[in-house]
């Protein structure tokens, strides 16, 4: 079963240069970056190996927060070899999360 990968800023650009890639840019204080994670790890079981569900906390990698232009959080962006090609911000059900990465 896939799980969600924690991001870091050293491994952020190795994880998201090839493939597909959904990354949830998150803090430890958001409440609805929160009640998010299960909805992560659910998204993450259904897509398998077909994409890489991923959360990179805003606190500890500022740059890349600002690099994506991440005004307000929960912000979730989908990438395919390393470029945006679909965007959420706030709270997201599995469904949309699943079918925007099936679309892509």
């Amino acid at each position: 079963m896939a799980e969600v990968k924690h991001l870091t800023a050293e491994n952020f650009d190795e994880v998201t240069k090839s493939g597909i890639v959904l990354v949830d840019f998150w803090a430890t204080w958001c409440g609805p970056c929160k009640m998010l994670g299960p909805v992560l790890e659910k998204v993450a079981a259904e897509v398998g190996d077909t994409a890489i569900v991923a959360k990179l906390n805003v606190e500890e990698a500022q740059d890349i927060a600002a690099k994506f232009g991440v005004r307000s959080i929960p912000a979730i962006f989908i990438l395919k070899n390393g470029e945006v090609v679909n965007s959420f911000v706030g709270l997201q059900d599995k469904t949309t999360l699943v079918n925007a990465i099936k679309a892509v």
